[in-house]
């Protein structure tokens, strides 16, 4: 495990901060993000300088369906859907020049209205896997004891006409 730690430490020296680029959303609920493809491109170089190939393993995904009805004084009444999935993956960080091993994990979760959710949160699983094996900072420094759960508000709910939820 020494070569692959020496290589891990060099990519945590080469990449510190990845600034969070990408706007999400419009108005009071827009904010900032980091990308998938900033992070990819921003830890490869350094990835490959030091010999460090990642590659998936497992995927454990969960998915659920909502669906309901919603009615429009202009269109009707449309059949809607929302698809939830959830992740954790495994992957295996490999040391070329040694071949020693690191299984990490990585968790994601993705909503959609069609098949996307699944895509989604498999992105999401690798971009946290990689942010965190390489304790790399995302934008400023956030102070997580700044604010409490409770000072958040609270989501609203569940769109009337819910007609059911499948479990796969």
């Amino acid at each position: 495990m020494k070569e692959i730690t020496k290589a891990i430490l060099q990519v945590m020296d080469d990449v510190k901060n990845i600034e969070k680029s990408m706007s999400v959303g419009t108005g009071s609920s827009s904010y900032k993000a980091v990308s998938d493809s900033l992070v990819r491109n921003t830890i490869r170089p350094s990835m490959v300088k030091v010999g460090l190939v990642i590659i998936p393993t497992t995927i454990d995904a969960k998915s659920s369906v909502a669906r309901w009805e919603e009615s429009h004084k202009d269109y009707g009444t449309k059949s809607k859907q929302q698809v939830f999935t959830e992740v954790v993956c495994k992957y295996r960080l490999i040391h070329s020049a040694s071949g020693e091993e690191l299984e990490i994990s990585g968790y994601g979760h993705g909503i959609d209205s069609q098949d996307k959710s699944a895509g989604k949160a498999t992105t999401y699983a690798l971009k946290n896997a990689i942010l965190d094996v390489f304790l790399i900072t995302k934008g400023e420094s956030e102070d997580t004891d700044a604010s409490h759960s409770d000072d958040m508000p609270v989501p609203l709910k569940q769109k009337a006409g819910f007609v059911k939820e499948l479990d796969f």
